[in-house]
């Protein structure tokens, strides 16, 4: 089997890219990626919806939009990535080595 590195929600010290790499189990820090992926997507959601109800406010100033657009742009970056980790774990049909649904796995995290 072979492994296959998770691209985790959160950047590693400085910024880069963190990987987990996976081959078995369901380990906490595999659990614990997918708990932040489910914040991330909650908190983008919500976000949005906050900006379509301050569109519909004529009185929101300028100030008040840049704050939003700053956070509309840190959720898209969040979704990017949990979009990119979640398409990198799917396998191509007929696969027999893939992992069961919803149970990644890891022991070991690396960097980029």
């Amino acid at each position: 089997m072979s492994v296959q590195p998770r691209l985790l929600p959160w950047p590693g010290p400085g910024g880069q890219r963190s990987y987990l790499l996976t081959d078995y189990g369901y380990s906490y820090l595999s659990r614990l990626a997918d708990e932040m992926e489910e914040v991330q997507l909650a908190m983008g959601t919500e976000l949005l919806d906050h900006a379509a109800d301050m569109l519909e406010d004529r009185t929101a100033g300028g100030l008040e939009f840049r704050f939003l657009s700053t956070r509309l742009c840190e959720a898209l970056r969040d979704v990017l990535r949990v979009a990119e980790s979640r398409g990198g774990r799917l396998t191509a049909p007929g696969n027999e080595e893939a992992e069961p649904e919803g149970r990644p796995a890891a022991d070991a995290r690396t960097t980029e």
